[in-house]
């Protein structure tokens, strides 16, 4: 692997792969996210989170090739990633706006929910040659404390809810509301690192 991209503007996903000491250039995957079929919008219920998740992470990778064909012949690497929150199998994506955010997490306080990572690892094998692909995805159960509406509030004005997966990002404020976790937390924070890590090697030896 000659280089490395991360289809991401995210800067937990940036944070999270220098924290591991990778070396990697950022261009954001920028094209409109088709779901699945049957998803719907907050609220609706659609396609397993997971498949959302593996989906639109291939959708990033993939742009990238498509927008620089070249990347194909230097055996560059591709990491696409998408994150969601599930709520008894309803997917929360990032909030529209206030009332949205405030909606999300006075569905979540006091409750157990999922997060759902996916992630496609792209690897360019020469100009002739489609990339080769691996999909994945993990999941994590998180475990909230209550919150009262006047937390609630004052949460979501402070702006960090609103570029976040269900509405709150664990490694920030939200963490005084977080009771317990099963699962990975980077995950959470919107990267599993460690699986990503063990996939590349499988990749180099396949």
């Amino acid at each position: 692997m000659n280089k490395i991209i991360l289809a991401s503007a995210s800067p937990r996903r940036r944070e999270l792969l220098q924290q591991i000491g990778m070396e990697f250039e950022v261009i954001p995957a920028v094209g409109e996210e088709k779901l699945p079929a049957g998803s719907g919008k907050f609220g609706e219920k659609g396609p397993a989170p997971w498949e959302i998740v593996e989906v639109l992470s291939a959708q990033k990778a993939g742009e990238i090739f498509m927008r620089f064909p070249e990347e194909k012949e230097k055996s560059t690497l591709v990491i696409g990633a998408d994150t969601v929150v599930a709520l008894e199998g309803e997917v929360m994506g990032k909030p529209k706006n206030r009332q949205e955010a405030v909606s999300m997490l006075s569905r979540l306080a006091g409750k157990s929910h999922q997060v759902y990572t996916g992630v496609t690892l792209m690897l360019g094998e020469g100009k002739d040659r489609p990339p080769r692909a691996v999909t994945f995805h993990e999941k994590t159960d998180v475990f909230m404390y209550p919150m009262s509406g006047e937390e609630i509030s004052a949460y979501v004005d402070t702006g960090e809810p609103m570029d976040k997966a269900g509405a709150y990002g664990i490694q920030g404020r939200c963490a005084a509301f977080i009771r317990e976790i099963h699962g990975d937390y980077n995950n959470v924070v919107g990267l599993p690192v460690s699986r990503l890590y063990q996939e590349m090697k499988r990749m180099r030896k396949a």
